[in-house]
């Protein structure tokens, strides 16, 4: 047996990955297993959208290699998102990057920025790739606090000197996953000046921001953000997209051309009938957002009473396609769902996932239809009388 690389020798398979074998297991024996741990979009794109992608498949002259930075239109299309949505002024042809799903683009970030031995600021919950691609490059994770106390924003003042000193590079994600909290005008300001200030390059991860968010915003927005801030966004929640594999980073030109040289050395660009679908999907009216909202706070309503009947608490107005909650005082996240999946076959996500700060909450996806939301409801409700 050849001995895998130092650089995975510590990576773990990834929490959802062991968890679904687990739930297919179950169903196999005949338990239905309600699924809402995972926030992969289970409603279709715009129909002119699927349209559009069919229509160009079916040209002769759009199955060949693409370019690494992809068709202009595409990257027009997102400036013009940006402008319209964010305010914010990219240039389509330097500061912007499209990417295959905007996980490729936390790899392809860590490899351009990160030797062995860098420190990168990893925030605690948070989405588990940032650590993993930290990792994988050799550099040292250390995790900032998120807390409920504090809005879960990062207490930037309190970092310790001694990471500050060393820090190359930071991960922040708002709107927040999996908490849900919302990013503000001030938070946005601090980052960029706590960048230029420590000369580290922060990262906003941003695919949330118009699910249930009535003010999207961008981290690029920020007075002097480009200098040492970059920002990744993606096609897969707010559009139904997850599959298409469709996220794009943008920033300063240099950055941006960094991130290239590792893109073009792995990929050979994206299929040009999904980059001409994307830039169908970039123009849909808001009244697109309104409709995938409405369903969605549906959905939400559904999930609260959820967590109502398993006695958790909530903020009710956190957005994102998730609802992070507090469970019952003195429970441990991973054995109360485990009591929950065992006891009534409905699956929802511990805390612990995302961090040692997510101990003592739970997350429920709002990514099934509304029958399994009420089967759910039913399930545990029989358990509460």
């Amino acid at each position: 047996m050849i001995e895998v690389a130092n650089r995975i020798a510590e990576v773990k398979e990834y929490y959802f990955s062991k968890k679904l074998d687990e739930i297919r297991e179950m169903n196999s024996r005949g338990c239905d297993v309600l699924n809402l741990g995972i926030g992969s979009p289970d409603l279709p794109p715009a129909k002119q959208v699927t349209d559009k992608l069919v229509h160009s498949a079916s040209q002769a002259n759009t199955h060949a290699y693409q370019s690494y930075r992809s068709i202009p239109e595409l990257r027009d299309a997102i400036a013009a998102f940006y402008r319209r949505h964010y305010n914010v002024n990219l240039n389509s042809n330097t500061e912007i990057l499209p990417l295959l799903g905007s996980k490729e683009g936390v790899m392809y970030i860590s490899m351009a920025f990160l030797n062995p031995g860098d420190t990168v600021l990893i925030p605690n919950p948070g989405y588990p790739a940032y650590k993993t691609a930290a990792d994988m490059m050799g550099a040292r994770a250390v995790s900032f606090d998120l807390k409920e106390e504090n809005h879960w924003f990062p207490d930037l003042d309190h970092i310790d000197a001694k990471v500050l000193a060393s820090a190359k590079m930071m991960w922040v994600n708002y709107p927040n996953m999996p908490t849900g909290q919302k990013a503000t005008a001030a938070l946005y300001e601090r980052l960029a000046k706590f960048a230029q200030q420590h000369n580290i390059l922060v990262v906003n991860d941003n695919p949330y921001s118009f699910i249930l968010n009535e003010s999207p915003m961008s981290l690029l927005s920020a007075p002097a953000a480009k200098e040492n801030c970059l920002e990744l966004n993606s096609m897969s929640k707010a559009f139904n997209m997850a599959g298409w594999r469709v996220g794009m980073v943008s920033g300063r030109e240099e950055y941006v051309n960094a991130i290239l040289r590792v893109k073009s050395n792995v990929d050979s660009g994206m299929f040009k009938p999904v980059q001409e679908a994307s830039v169908e999907a970039l123009n849909l009216p808001d009244s697109w957002f309104e409709d995938v909202n409405l369903e969605y706070s549906q959905r939400r309503k559904l999930a609260e009473r959820i967590l109502d009947i398993i006695g958790c608490t909530y903020d009710s107005k956190q957005s994102g396609m998730f609802m992070w909650a507090k469970i019952p005082a003195g429970r441990k996240s991973e054995e109360f769902i485990e009591e929950i999946l065992q006891e009534r076959f409905v699956f929802i996500t511990p805390g612990t996932v995302f961090g040692t700060n997510g101990e003592g909450y739970v997350r429920i996806s709002l990514c099934s239809n509304k029958e399994m939301f009420n089967t759910a409801i039913e399930r545990l409700e029989m358990v509460k009388a």
